[in-house]
């Protein structure tokens, strides 16, 4: 079980204003991260300066990262569609995910490989649920799709450790934090528990101390925790917690986006509740997303 001792700490607000912060990503010394509900990815500083570089056709979900040669990536996930930004600004297709599911996408994230990682789809949601049980494709750099893992609780935010061996997901519907081995050719295997949780983790980040940080929406705070479960440390907001990232010229930096939650059928309104909130970190960012 979690440890119970875990010191508090209090967050500063940098940006107010937002819908639905999600997908945080340091990149280039930037803060970039999707407006969900609006369409909009916006960048900005550490001091809470921002501005909207691109607008996709998405509401939500849709999610974010950049390919080793630098372009960047866009998960459109009621479309079912990875698209990929050329160096005019263009949105094209990069891989088409319609025929492995018409269930949405959420999360994305690309390893030091190049080795492309979705998560969401799966199965159509029984009577009565927003979700069914999500899965895990690969895109290849050879532009291959194939599933690399099924049956997850809700999947959600993903870690890459800094040695492309371990693939890390957060399965917000059973309290976990799971870890998955990574074959030479991308595969997932040896599914393991990395973490039991006292709570629903959404986002996630991974440090240099091995310890990952997770967004809570419904517990309105972030937590550091280790693998086995002992938790380190955890910033408490007035609001739910969606996404974590680690950055700053550091990277010691915790940025979190953070609104209200009003339940699913609400995510999509005039409500500007999101804020971004930043805390010093005991240790940096490293592995992927970064």
């Amino acid at each position: 079980m979690p440890s119970k001792k875990s010191a508090a700490t209090q967050a500063h607000l940098l940006t107010a204003g937002l819908a639905f912060g999600e997908s945080p990503r340091w990149h280039d010394g930037q803060l970039w991260l999707c407006n969900w509900g609006t369409g909009e990815i916006i960048a900005g500083d550490a001091d809470g300066n921002r501005e909207i570089v691109l607008t996709v056709p998405a509401v939500l979900p849709y999610s974010i990262d950049w390919l080793p040669d630098g372009r960047l990536l866009v998960i459109s996930g009621r479309e079912g569609l990875l698209l990929r930004q050329e160096a005019d600004g263009t949105l094209v297709t990069h891989a088409d995910l319609r025929d492995l599911s018409k269930s949405p996408w959420n999360e994305i994230v690309v390893d030091g490989r190049g080795n492309i990682y979705v998560n969401g789809g799966g199965p159509t949601p029984a009577p009565g649920e927003h979700f069914g049980p999500g899965t895990i494709v690969l895109i290849t750099p050879d532009g291959a799709v194939r599933q690399v893992a099924e049956n997850i609780a809700f999947a959600n935010g993903m870690a890459v450790t800094p040695d492309n061996k371990t693939l890390i997901v957060a399965e917000s519907h059973a309290n976990r934090l799971t870890a998955f081995d990574i074959a030479a050719d991308g595969s997932l295997a040896n599914r393991r528990v990395w973490a039991d949780l006292d709570g629903y983790p959404d986002g996630i980040c991974l440090d240099a101390e091995g310890a990952i940080w997770y967004a809570d929406v419904p517990n309105k705070h972030c937590v550091r925790v280790l693998e086995g479960g002992e938790v380190l440390q955890t910033v408490a907001v007035d609001r739910g917690c969606f996404a974590c990232m680690l950055g700053g010229a550091d990277r010691k930096t915790l940025f979190i986006l953070a609104a209200e939650w009003r339940g699913f059928e609400h995510m999509v309104s005039d409500a500007r509740t999101g804020q971004v909130l930043s805390v010093e970190a005991p240790a940096p960012g490293v592995g992927w997303p970064g």
